[in-house]
């Protein structure tokens, strides 16, 4: 079948020389400077020819393998009453990502971030015995997130194409089932898309549910890190990462003794004031979570990761105190707050890290201006409300699986997948009547691609100094041609676009007048497209000359052998 040959002479095409002036990351930079898209606002893109075509073609390899494992295509609105999200308590989980607006009429509605809400309403309203299950439905959509910080292009903007999916299933075994068969779908997808990924564990968030997996790929421009152990294979986001509680070993402890630490309200002051190291004093750092006070305590070497603790602690809204918190509470010294005297569980909720476990000595607050207390022993002086992993994760941690240490990179997040559970049929008493005649409440997977952030993360990971570099999977062509000269060079290259393309090869033709041949050369390079076929001095001997985009390998060859080797790869 005949394949597309874009003539750049009638495309509209401008690169750029420069990189953007608010671009940090390369595929903000390449993908402006190639064409590919054009901010219209923060975080709000317009796709260009040649970036649709790319972002069309992510799609279509989505929606095969979505295809060949049953799944169904829907398409919902992304306008939706805010009622759905209301049952399910999101519409004010959600907070100030969320875009909400109002009709003439004084309805509340909201843009679509997702759509489990809709989904089960759909099935509800569909499927009325264990007969109709399973069944999984998918969409491919934009979607809408009120980023406070829109950055790095298309990795992170309040507009973006994402493809969600949803089981459902009578059972449990039935939901795992689905689960596995969306993991292998996701698995081939990546793999057909030509990106480097890893598969690890991770937190479920205000989404709910109990299994879930990231699909991450491994880049400089990542706002995920994640840890690898190189030992077991272990893998996870630092922020699913855990240690177990395990109790010191019984010992005996001195009583409490209360030191005179004039000044030194941080942990870098008390630990050079006493000589002692910071992993021997206990850090308290006072949050609110949904306005009330807590303190979270963790070794004094160690700081708190507020992304992790949000997660554990989703959706309840976790913010650090102000000086106006203080006010009023005279039982809250600042820089000085310990667990002790019946502080932890009265004063306070105390959350603590696993390495805060019963039998532990420590140096802490003494909850008096300029003092501090030492031997303060956990189980014994205090007791920790709830266990979390919340330390910021370091190189050389413990694996939880093999003891050995971990090493940290960074990754962007391409794809989720939950196992939901209940959560929103619960919420939406979603039930079939199963095989006994009794009804049964469904069990839902979630499984989301992020489509825009997998042509970011393909940029990042393929990019090299002279520009883009695609897989030919889903680059806009297949083949540029180059007319590097004048009329007989450019009638030469047009003829050899034209038979390659009824050959069925995707062809990007340059017989542009009045631009130089170097200049030609380098938009090739930036633009990315696999091969790149130059018709230039051989032309008039019927020779042309073929570069491997990522090797740049090269080979002169007569047009009938080009064209016979590029249409036999087609």
């Amino acid at each position: 079948m005949a394949a597309r040959v874009q003539r750049l002479s009638r495309s509209m095409l401008k690169t750029l020389r420069d990189d953007p002036a608010d671009a940090e990351t390369t595929s903000h930079k390449l993908l402006v400077r190639a064409g590919y898209v054009r901010r219209a606002a923060a975080g709000i893109w317009t796709w260009l020819p040649l970036g649709l075509t790319v972002l069309e073609n992510v799609t279509r390899v989505v929606r095969e393998e979505m295809d060949a494992i049953g799944a169904q295509e829907v398409l919902l609105p992304a306008l939706l009453p805010k009622e759905p999200y209301e049952v399910s308590g999101r519409y004010d989980q959600y907070g100030d990502l969320l875009f909400r607006l109002e009709d003439r009429k004084g309805a509340g509605y909201l843009l679509g971030p997702t759509h489990e809400e809709i989904f089960t309403q759909v099935v509800k309203d569909q499927c009325t015995s264990y007969k109709d299950l399973p069944v999984t439905l998918y969409q491919i959509q934009t979607k809408y997130r009120d980023e406070a910080r829109p950055r790095s292009g298309i990795l992170r903007g309040r507009e973006f194409t994402m493809k969600d999916a949803y089981s459902f299933d009578v059972s449990d075994e039935g939901l795992a089932e689905s689960y596995a068969r969306e993991r292998e779908a996701y698995q081939r997808i990546f793999e057909r898309l030509g990106l480097d990924y890893r598969i690890v564990s991770a937190v479920s968030g205000a989404m709910g549910g109990s299994a879930s997996e990231e699909f991450l790929a491994p880049a400089a421009a990542g706002e995920d890190t994640y840890a690898q152990c190189p030992s077991c294979g272990f893998a996870a986001n630092t922020e699913a990462l855990s240690v177990p509680v395990v109790p010191a070993e019984a010992a005996g402890h001195p009583a409490i003794e209360e030191l005179d630490t004039p000044d030194t309200p941080t942990i870098e002051t008390l630990a050079e004031h006493l000589g002692i190291p910071a992993s021997a004093t206990l850090k308290n750092l006072l949050v609110k979570i949904d306005g009330e006070i807590a303190a979270v305590g963790v070794p004094g070497d160690r700081d708190v990761d507020l992304g992790k603790l949000g997660e554990h602690l989703a959706p309840a809204e976790v913010e650090l105190v102000t000086a106006e918190d203080f006010v009023g509470r005279p039982d809250l010294v600042r820089g000085y707050v310990g667990p002790q005297d019946g502080m932890a569980g009265k004063a306070f909720r105390y959350i603590a890290d696993p390495r805060v476990a019963p039998g532990t000595e420590w140096v802490t607050g003494a909850n008096k201006p300029d003092k501090h207390a030492r031997h303060v022993v956990c189980g014994r002086d205090f007791e920790v409300d709830d266990y979390l992993d919340v330390v910021v994760v370091e190189p050389g941690d413990p694996c939880p699986n093999c003891g050995s240490g971990i090493v940290l990179d960074r990754a962007i997040e391409i794809g989720h997948i939950f196992q939901l559970g209940r959560k929103y049929t619960d919420a939406f008493e979603l039930d079939v009547l199963g095989q006994d005649g009794k009804p049964v409440r469904v069990t839902m997977g979630s499984y989301g691609i992020g489509v825009t952030r997998a042509v970011a993360a393909l940029a990042e990971q393929t990019a090299d100094e002279q520009g883009l570099c695609w897989p030919r999977e889903i680059a806009p062509a297949d083949v540029h041609v180059v007319a590097a000269g004048k009329a007989l060079q450019t009638e030469l290259a047009v003829d050899v676009a034209e038979k390659l393309g009824a050959a069925g090869v995707r062809v990007i033709v340059d017989d542009r007048a009045g631009v130089s041949p170097g200049v030609k050369f380098t938009d090739a390079e930036l633009i990315g497209v696999p091969t790149i076929l130059i018709v230039g001095r051989g032309a008039k001997d019927g020779l042309v000359e073929l570069k491997d985009r990522r090797t740049g390998e090269r080979e002169e060859l007569t047009v009938a052998d080009a064209v016979a080797r590029l249409s036999s790869a087609a």
